[in-house]
């Protein structure tokens, strides 16, 4: 999983992803959810979905999560979802709702979008 660098930087990306607009997040968001849907995976999506969560959220938390607690962590968190997500239905959506659901978490984690190389962070 990520450090606190990581985690820094996928709020980072998260930040960068927001400024431009999340209108064509949201269109891949319920792109990649009604493929799930579609593909019977809806229960299989709820639960990889409950253990991304106990990775950043829960009680059991991993440390450099609970150490990023807050503002920070919750973008952070919200591009590890995204990336989780495209992740998941990757095989029933397209590549530009891929890219947009993964790009900010791809700040971070660059072979999500090997593609793409990471912005320079100024």
């Amino acid at each position: 999983m990520l450090d606190k660098t990581g985690i820094e930087r996928a709020a980072w990306g998260w930040d960068r992803h927001e400024s431009r607009g999340l209108e064509p997040y949201h269109r891949a968001e319920k792109a990649a959810l009604a493929a799930i849907e579609r593909t019977d995976l809806g229960e299989a999506w709820d639960e990889y979905r409950r253990r991304v969560f106990g990775l950043t959220e829960a009680k059991g938390a991993l440390v450099a999560w609970k150490a990023s607690h807050g503002e920070t962590g919750h973008k952070a968190e919200r591009a590890a979802f995204g990336a989780a997500l495209g992740l998941f239905a990757k095989h029933a959506i397209g590549e530009r709702e891929y890219a947009a659901l993964a790009e900010p978490m791809a700040e971070a984690l660059p072979w999500l979008l090997p593609q793409q190389r990471p912005a320079p962070r100024t």
